[in-house]
């Protein structure tokens, strides 16, 4: 054979080899949209209650759980409740162009809109029984309750965020999901205090309050300073920083309204000003109106807290790749380098850290005459397990995140995951669908968060799980449609 002849079959292997390469792409793109639509349809049709979601469900459908267990009628705002399905069948919509998961999109924001608050936002639970026992103060329905807009677990923010990318998908032509969203927004922006931070919960606009830096407490904040109303005032418990901020690029991104924008800054400005002093440069849970750490629940003491902390250096990082401004970067080394020196023998993080003194804080608890009692202690054994005393470090990912940004990468999103590994993760996802369209879960010893009353061996439904996998699915349909497949 001589050289042109070689050429010219070395050429057609490659040509076989590119089609095989790309039918085999073909098919596993069509397997994902089949998983999809087989997983939605089950999931929508089956598992839905009036629109809406909970977290789990044993396999039979007969019972159900978000913080504690859920009847037909209540269906759960709180992720991964009702907003966090609904955004998986936005991001299927916008990967596919399928009606049917608009329309699925659609019932979720609809059942959102039933439970919206008078005073604008959402609390964890929404209940179709007007004579429920979750009933809340509803603007659309009667039923009285509490008019309590949380911002606590993400709950008015994912809500807000599922009617933003709704009203965008509908072009703003759903009046119902745009005027809700709309009043939900103005509802967030009254809620933010002067300084940029905000309350875990309110019922109408805040008052104004003086804006000072944090502070150590010059009382013993053992004893002293416990005040009731703690969810009145400055909080970043449970990732606040980081789910407002999403919410308000959101809002930005799909109105191009500058108040979101604006209050973006100032929710960046707040962090700078809640960071504490030496030694310990970071994050408090809670905060008074004198910027000084204060109490929450009786077992969530004034301290430094690994896990907001690290959502706050996240968040300062996404507020500065919007704005550009590099004040919301100079909090982060001090920040840490702290946390870093101040991990566990096990590298995770303590939940609290005393004030000053820096050693890693807990609080335990015994019966006296009958009821709980809580007591702080700096013993890590045997810690009731209701809670999450230590948490996971992500300073090195937040390092590399940090150091990206430093040297003009403004937009990076870090290392991408390989073609390779993706395609191996999607066939997983399709392989784990069963012929009911249904990704089960097992328990595995493990424990479900909440008051869920699955045995060690039980098998379920997870919304968390089904959300995941749509979404996962669905960006990497987008991104062979994106490629040229």
């Amino acid at each position: 054979m001589n050289s042109n002849s070689r050429s010219l079959c070395l050429c057609g292997i490659l040509i076989i080899l590119a089609r095989s390469a790309i039918c085999q792409d073909t098919r596993l793109v069509d397997d994902a949209k089949t998983a999809m639509r087989t997983a939605a349809e089950f999931y929508s049709t089956q598992v839905a209650s009036h629109g809406g979601y909970v977290y789990y469900y044993t396999l039979d459908l007969k019972k159900r759980w978000g913080e504690g267990e859920a009847n037909a009628d209540q269906i759960w705002v709180q992720p991964p409740g009702t907003p966090t399905v609904g955004l998986a069948y936005l991001k299927a919509y916008d990967a596919t162009g399928d009606q049917f998961y608009l329309d699925a999109a659609t019932a979720a924001a609809e059942a959102l809109i039933y439970g919206q608050l008078k005073s604008g936002g959402w609390t964890n639970c929404i209940d179709f029984n007007p004579r429920g026992k979750k009933v809340a103060d509803y603007r659309n329905a009667k039923g009285g309750g509490k008019n309590n807009s949380s911002l606590d677990d993400g709950q008015t923010q994912t809500a807000i965020q599922l009617m933003v990318r709704a009203d965008l998908a509908h072009r703003f032509k759903h009046k119902a999901i745009h005027e809700t969203a709309r009043i939900a927004l103005d509802a967030l922006l009254a809620a933010q205090f002067a300084n940029g931070g905000f309350p875990q919960v309110w019922t109408g606009p805040v008052d104004a309050q003086p804006i000072t830096p944090a502070s150590f407490p010059s009382y013993d904040w053992r004893t002293e300073g416990r005040i009731k109303n703690y969810w009145d005032m400055y909080t970043l418990n449970d990732g606040l920083a980081g789910t407002v901020a999403t919410t308000l690029e959101a809002a930005y991104e799909v109105y191009g309204d500058e108040r979101f924008k604006q209050a973006l800054t100032k929710l960046g400005d707040f962090l700078i000003l809640a960071q504490l002093p030496d030694p310990q440069p970071a994050w408090a849970q809670q905060y008074s109106y004198d910027m000084h750490p204060i109490w929450a629940r009786r077992f969530e003491p004034p301290a430094i807290t690994g896990s907001e902390s690290q959502d706050v250096i996240a968040t300062l990082m996404q507020i500065y790749r919007f704005t550009g401004d590099k004040k919301y970067l100079e909090p982060i080394p001090r920040a840490m380098a702290y946390l870093e020196t101040s991990k566990l023998p096990d590298g995770r993080l303590a939940r609290y850290y005393e004030l000053e003194t820096n050693t890693p804080l807990y609080m335990n608890r015994r019966q006296v005459n009958g009821k709980w009692e809580y007591f702080l202690t700096y013993d890590d054994t045997n810690l009731p397990d209701h809670y999450g005393w230590k948490v996971s470090s992500k300073l090195d990912r937040l390092k590399k995140e940090y150091e990206t940004l430093v040297v003009g990468k403004l937009n990076s999103s870090g290392q991408k995951t390989s073609a390779k590994n993706r395609e191996q993760e999607v066939r997983k996802i399709i392989g784990d669908l069963d012929d009911k369209g249904r990704w089960v879960s097992q328990l595995n010893g493990r424990q479900l968060p909440g008051d869920q009353k699955f045995t060690e061996n039980d098998r379920f439904l997870g919304s968390d799980v089904f959300s995941r996998n749509l979404e996962m699915l669905s960006d990497y349909v987008a991104s062979t449609r994106s490629d040229g497949g």
